[in-house]
């Protein structure tokens, strides 16, 4: 037996003579559709494989004395913050508080930070909700201590002092009256930007608790007719990547006919997104919970939205992926072959019938 002989002898596919083979139309048929369900599953399969996944691993949080950036987006359509039209004068007195909304911070290290200034900006709403105006509020505050500088080295008479004193109660009653005027015609605030505090547990609020107290009842008259209704247009901790739900983003919380204390309990989970690229993020998603405490008459507190905030000691690290070459050839090939064995079955089926 020679070798030729010897290799026909295992051959798993023989070639059945020319005048045993039939061709019909069932068997056309059949061909066709195989051919269009095999087409189907290759273009899957080759999607599958372009596609990039993502793996999940959890790890210790081991990130030491690095800040965490908040970013803030938001309305408050029942509040003003016209504080372009308000002289130096007036801030002498903290009447630039009445209508710039205070935002606070507060760590569990002891930090306590009155209207952070740091890449703050507000837009200025009329009643319909449209842009009139905007400013930068680090600046305004750096103006406001350069009055305080100049008054502190000006020399006084009591003379003087007393036409001083009466310019500032006549600048006052003028600015309250704007303000009154501006929440009678129902203009809002728009507030963003980012607050870069310590990675300790703590909270920051947006509210009106930096204006002095008998201001804010000469204007509000007391404190239930502080309105905090608000939108959340965004809020994170970080940058955003593929995926990524934030979901206090697009929350509209309006009041009508009532007031009260929005509080939010945040819980931050440090997270590195490794982009296959090898380009790593470090972020942090979160989840929340709320909670809504209404102010009463009797009661002395003021209105605010509260952001209170931990941090998880565990990490999460995204990683992308993409499947291997090996991978997606075994699943071609256990398709494209099941498809065409199982194509055959009609017609050996239709010869046994």
């Amino acid at each position: 037996m020679g070798v030729k002989q010897a290799l026909r002898a295992i051959d798993a596919f023989p070639r059945a003579e020319e005048h045993l083979l039939q061709k019909t139309k069932f068997g056309a048929f059949v061909s066709i559709v195989g051919l269009l369900i095999m087409v189907t599953l290759f273009l899957h399969e080759l999607s599958y494989y372009l596609n990039i996944y993502t793996v999940h691993q959890m790890s210790v949080d081991s990130r030491r004395g690095e800040n965490l950036p908040i970013h803030i987006n938001m309305t408050f359509p029942s509040l003003p913050c016209d504080g372009s039209q308000y002289s130096l004068l007036a801030r002498l007195i903290n009447l630039f508080f009445l209508v710039v909304l205070s935002v606070d911070a507060i760590d569990m290290s002891g930090k306590h930070e009155v209207d952070l200034d740091t890449n703050i900006w507000k837009l200025r709403l009329n009643s319909d909700g449209h842009i009139t105006g905007t400013e930068y509020l680090s600046d305004l505050v750096e103006k406001e201590h350069e009055v305080h500088k100049h008054d502190a080295h000006k020399e006084h008479h009591e003379d003087s002092d007393k036409i001083h004193l009466q310019g500032i109660d006549e600048e006052s009653q003028n600015m309250i009256k704007k303000v009154k005027q501006a929440l009678a015609d129902g203009e809002g605030c728009r507030v963003y930007g980012i607050l870069d505090v310590q990675r300790v547990a703590g909270n920051f609020h947006l509210s009106v608790h930096g204006m002095n107290i008998f201001v804010a009842q000469m204007i509000f008259e007391k404190s239930t007719h502080v309105n905090v209704s608000h939108i959340i247009h965004d809020l994170s901790f970080g940058p955003k990547y593929p995926g990524i739900h934030n979901p206090l983003d697009g929350t509209s919380r309006i009041l009508r006919g009532s007031s009260g204390t929005f509080k939010y309990y945040i819980k931050v989970v440090p997270t590195e997104y490794r982009y296959i690229s090898k380009e790593v993020s470090p972020t942090n998603q979160f989840s929340v919970t709320e909670y809504f405490s209404p102010i009463h008459d009797f009661e002395r507190t003021w209105p605010a939205v509260y952001f209170l905030y931990d941090l998880s000691p565990i990490t999460v690290t995204i990683r992308e992926e993409r499947r291997s070459f090996l991978h997606f050839i075994t699943r071609l090939c256990a398709v494209l072959g099941g498809t065409f064995a199982l194509t055959g079955l009609p017609l050996i089926l239709r010869c046994m019938i």
